[in-house]
């Protein structure tokens, strides 16, 4: 009895709808736990690089040599490519002769918003395929049970005596889709609610150096000099 109930031996003798959807589910399952193990790598590194241009930045590094280091980089921390993006503007004004604090404090903080969208674009990518499978693959699963369970009673009504050990295999295979797409939805769910809470952090971590940035350049805005000549104002 044990055998034949066992999770294989169910799910080789369910109907072939059944099988598709666990196939199905399975395969979600794999694909939501390969991003979530890759979100939890990049998110890692993301947090690990942030922290460390922060340090960086505050050491009092003169901000065009922090911008030429900056932008020698091929890969770098989301704080780094919105540091550029502000500063390169700044630069860019500062070269057209824009003198007005107002219009230079303007132009860098649009750069830097719209490198922090792009920015929160990436980290937030795949997290849509997550809450899909968080939401949808238990329904999935519940719609390979009710056609399980539609196909026993339909394979029930062709027999005379109808007793507990004939009933429960066929249920038992209908009642596994609905578990595999528990299995699928609950570590999706679970992940996307951790990623998520650390995209939240993440993003008022950029948004704050934005301010903070904007701050300094805003010091600078007022001096004659190309900024960074006096280095951070803290």
């Amino acid at each position: 009895m044990n055998q034949d109930l066992s999770i294989f031996s169910l799910i080789a003798h369910a109907s072939l709808v059944v099988q598709l959807v666990i196939a199905a589910l399975l395969l979600v399952s794999l694909a939501s736990w390969s991003v979530i193990f890759s979100k939890l790598i990049s998110l890692g590194r993301v947090k690990a690089s942030n922290e460390a241009f922060e340090t960086e930045f505050w050491s009092g590094k003169n901000l065009n040599e922090l911008y030429s280091s900056v932008a020698s980089k091929t890969v770098g921390a989301p704080l780094e490519r919105i540091f550029a993006s502000g500063m390169r503007e700044f630069l860019k004004l500062r070269e057209r002769r824009v003198v007005e604090p107002t219009a230079l404090l303007d132009g860098a903080r649009r750069a830097m918003r719209a490198s922090f969208q792009r920015e929160l674009d990436a980290m937030e990518s795949n997290l849509s395929f997550l809450a899909s499978v968080g939401s949808v693959s238990p329904y999935v699963g519940l719609f390979g049970t009710i056609w399980g369970i539609m196909h026993a009673f339909v394979g029930l009504s062709n027999l005379q005596q109808v007793t507990l050990a004939t009933v429960a295999p066929g249920i038992a295979e209908a009642l596994v889709a609905t578990a595999i797409g528990l299995f699928a939805a609950i570590p999706a769910v679970l992940a996307y609610n951790r990623f998520a809470r650390q995209i939240d952090r993440s993003a008022i971590t950029l948004e704050t150096f934005i301010e903070e940035f904007s701050n300094i350049l805003q010091r600078n805005a007022s001096q004659p000099a190309p900024a960074g000549q006096q280095g951070n104002t803290r």
